[in-house]
């Protein structure tokens, strides 16, 4: 079971989704800040200017408080504002994500035409070319049957 297990973890394969996960998480904090920085600031002050990210509907009459934390504790709430953010960084994330893989597609497809262009076999020359490289081959030989 554990050369099974070596077998496994020495796959190309899981290396590079291990990769590709430590690197996401690393990604997804830069995307939570521009989402939070830099997009939604921009986003509460054009709906009032209020924090977005504190934007919440009590569904206790309990609930008085003006944040989002305070109004958590002291009862349920609808916080549709922090769902909203989450919404964004995922468009966001979603979008950086389609622009690289249709990059690295590009970048592929192109790097493969190269490669077929390159076994393509060079076109065979014209007739008249091929006719004067007989004559040059025969001359060639004929002055070597001399010697």
């Amino acid at each position: 079971m554990l050369n099974e297990f070596k077998t496994f973890i020495a796959r190309g394969n899981v290396m590079d989704l291990a990769v590709g996960v430590i690197i996401g998480a690393a990604f997804s904090k830069i995307v939570d800040s521009v989402v939070n920085d830099l997009i939604m600031p921009i986003v509460g002050a054009v709906f009032g200017g209020f924090d977005f990210a504190n934007y919440f509907l009590p569904l206790s009459s309990k609930v008085t408080a003006v944040s989002l934390a305070a109004a958590r504790e002291q009862g349920a709430v609808f916080a549709y504002g922090n769902f909203l953010t989450v919404v964004i960084n995922f468009v966001i994330l979603a979008w950086i994500i389609f622009l690289m893989v249709k990059g690295v597609n590009k970048l592929r497809s192109s790097v493969e035409r190269q490669k077929v262009e390159e076994k393509k076999e060079p076109a065979p020359p014209p007739e008249d070319v091929r006719l004067l490289m007989e004559i040059r081959d025969l001359l060639k030989t004929a002055g070597t049957d001399r010697v």
